[in-house]
């Protein structure tokens, strides 16, 4: 349906709101608001869960000890933002070095207002989705003894948090499926290390792969692993359809160096951070990594 049929839906459905009878049928009456309130997203562009919480990883790319301090910077610079949005988040899967740094960390982001928020608002997923892709660092290494300058990269990937497969009408046959278990390294108390309770799932046709171990048991990290599984099948379908509607060609996998990067944060031999693809830049790098990051979310939202 184009834009122009969508506006004429909501106009007839806004004059069936104005009859007197309209609330006679409670069910009906809220029923069509929200086919209003959907129409409404559809015209302004809201995904079908831009409006929920959503489930970020990040990933190192090569680089070593350089690659794995930009995604803890990455990984300070989210947690400051969704500090600012008053938003909460919980670890799911980490993978430190012994330097402070992340070869890889699995968030899910909460907003615990969503109940209470307006109509058409976005939540986590949607405000932060096209945070996706490669983000590249240019620095002098504080890990070079000759104090050379590095470049790093790292991965980023936002996708919709969904509580069980079903909610995300995603399909995912079990005969797709390769899981392992291992002993959890994450919070778990007495269970930590002597149990496997720690899930890895490979999704087969695709080779993707996740890791969750925050919860006690097997069979929570279990489900919790194949909802974050069909978050990424999900993103995958979409990057998909959207680059068949642009005409464009898009990779099965994206390579974590030189040529993807979304966004460069320069801090030698000048202080800049742009946005490749909307061109939002500023030189106060600080306030970025900080969490200052609205300009660069809020010009996404045209992408």
């Amino acid at each position: 349906m184009d834009k122009e049929n969508i506006q004429k839906k909501i106009e007839e459905l806004e004059e069936r709101m104005g009859k007197p009878d309209f609330w006679s049928d409670k069910t009906f009456a809220q029923e069509t608001i929200k086919k209003i309130q959907e129409l409404k997203d559809e015209i302004e562009g809201v995904g079908k869960y831009d409006k929920g919480d959503a489930v970020m990883t990040i990933f190192s790319g090569a680089g070593g000890d350089d690659a794995e301090d930009f995604s803890a910077m990455l990984l300070t610079m989210y947690f400051k933002y969704i500090a600012k949005q008053g938003w909460s988040y919980r670890v799911l899967h980490e993978n430190r070095n012994d330097h402070g740094g992340y070869r890889n960390i699995t968030l899910e982001i909460s907003n615990p207002s969503t109940h209470f928020a307006r109509p058409g608002s976005l939540g986590p997923y949607g405000i932060l989705k096209n945070e996706s892709g490669v983000h590249r660092l240019v620095r002098i290494s504080p890990f070079n003894a000759k104090k050379l300058r590095h470049t790093s990269f790292s991965l980023v990937e936002v996708i919709p948090e969904f509580e069980k497969v079903s909610e995300s009408e995603i399909e995912i046959p079990e005969t797709d499926l390769k899981i392992d278990f291992a002993k959890s390294s994450g919070p778990g108390g007495q269970n930590v290390n002597k149990r496997e309770t720690a899930v890895r799932v490979v999704h087969t046709p695709t080779g993707i792969s996740v890791h969750v171990d925050s919860e006690r048991s097997q069979a929570q990290n279990r489900e919790g692993a194949m909802a974050i599984l069909a978050g990424k099948l999900y993103k995958r379908l979409e990057e998909e359809r959207q680059a068949k509607e642009k005409g464009m060609y898009i990779s099965k996998s994206t390579q974590i160096e030189w040529g993807n990067q979304i966004r460069s944060y320069v801090l030698h031999p000048y202080k800049m951070v742009k946005d490749h693809r909307t061109g939002v830049e500023t030189s106060d790098i600080d306030a970025v990594l900080q969490g200052g990051i609205d300009a660069f979310v809020e010009a996404e939202k045209n992408l």
